[in-house]
């Protein structure tokens, strides 16, 4: 169900179309948590700590992996030497098994094939390191449809600053209020409000509608297949 909020952004009532959409990764294109939570875990072991349930890492993931390791991490260990240790095992483990149980969510593949036939253009924006970003939609999405793909650069601030969103427009050539942005988390809303673009929660992914509404959402949807009800 299409759910509209309150706010400023109304470019979708008053009547011009869009021409991009950009999308986030984790929890709004695939379902990484299961891969995730089963690497982090085997790296929380490997350190002495205790694992966590698979809930809670919905809400360690969207702000990087060293944000991860400090969330993962006990409290009392969360120094600076631990969390790059940590973070260089996870990246190890995770390098192993990121697409043992990860899967695209269930209407992503046929959205992209209508979004393409509308004649959209796409990118994919994400936290998740760079290498990982573009293995994981090679994998997934073989032949995908997207003009670019970007992943967590050091030299490229990350998500919620709009940076990163700001060149994804430039080199799709689209101005940002033209953009549709979707996203699961509140680091998405806020980046796609920074941005200029339209903000549109994905309520199948890692967080709440709650959530999503409060960081900025114009709309929220329940399934991907309505997002083309604001493309079309």
């Amino acid at each position: 169900m299409v759910t509209k909020q309150p706010g400023p952004l109304t470019r979708v009532d008053a009547g011009p179309r869009f021409q991009a959409v950009l999308f986030d990764l984790d929890g709004t294109l695939l379902d990484t948590i299961d891969d995730i939570r089963d690497s982090m875990n085997l790296v929380l072991q490997h350190m002495g700590h205790a694992g966590h349930p698979r809930e809670a890492y919905k809400y360690f993931v969207g702000n990087g992996m060293e944000v991860l390791a400090s969330k993962a991490l006990p409290p009392e260990t969360r120094n600076q030497s631990t969390i790059a240790r940590c973070v260089t095992l996870m990246r190890q483990e995770y390098g192993r098994r990121w697409h043992q149980r990860t899967r695209p969510y269930g209407g992503i593949m046929e959205l992209l094939a209508k979004l393409r036939d509308l004649g959209m253009r796409l990118a994919v924006l994400s936290n998740k390191p760079h290498d990982l970003t573009l293995a994981a939609v090679e994998h997934f999405f073989p032949g995908h449809p997207f003009t670019i793909v970007q992943g967590a650069k050091d030299d490229i601030p990350r998500k919620p600053d709009p940076t990163g969103a700001l060149l994804v427009a430039k080199v799709l050539a689209v101005d940002p209020p033209a953009t549709l942005y979707l996203g699961d988390t509140s680091i998405d809303m806020q980046t796609a409000r920074a941005a200029a673009m339209y903000p549109v929660g994905a309520a199948w992914g890692f967080r709440t509608r709650e959530e999503l509404q409060a960081s900025g959402a114009a709309v929220i949807i329940g399934h991907p297949l309505e997002l083309i009800g604001l493309a079309a």
